[in-house]
């Protein structure tokens, strides 16, 4: 059997963690702490033990989904996002920008979410903006 551990940051929060990612097979099977990494240096909070448990998900989505009554269908990316994008502006125009609000992903790069918070505060024009990771 091929095993193999991937240096890699714990995804969940900005703290940067280092982590051991166990491949088997061609397959992510676990999570080790990484010893002597500058940062948790060979610890690990529950969130980063189990941050590969998404990964091979059966729950996970794959394809954007739009809600017509009361189920999903698949969508292309175009469509999915070209629906958001002309809602947004729709809201924005009548309700105004402060009725729209946005939250961050913990599982998104801290690159991801800063650029999230600066397009609700630069495009958007809100400030209605949290993330769901609180150390």
């Amino acid at each position: 059997m091929e095993y193999r551990t991937v240096p890699s940051i714990c995804p969940y929060c900005g703290c940067g963690c280092g982590v051991l990612l166990e491949v088997a097979e061609g397959r992510l099977i676990g999570v080790l702490p990484q010893k002597g990494h500058p940062v948790n240096d060979g610890k690990l909070c529950i969130k980063g033990w189990t941050c590969h448990e998404f990964v091979h998900s059966e729950r996970r989505l794959t394809k954007p989904l739009i809600k017509e009554g009361e189920g999903f269908r698949e969508a292309s990316w175009e469509e999915a996002l070209g629906l958001v994008a002309s809602r947004l502006k729709e809201i924005k125009e009548k309700e105004g920008p402060s009725s729209i609000a946005f939250l961050c992903s913990a599982k998104c790069t801290n690159e991801e979410n800063y650029l999230l918070q600066k397009f609700s505060r630069a495009v958007i024009g809100t400030n209605n903006i949290d993330h769901c990771a609180r150390l």
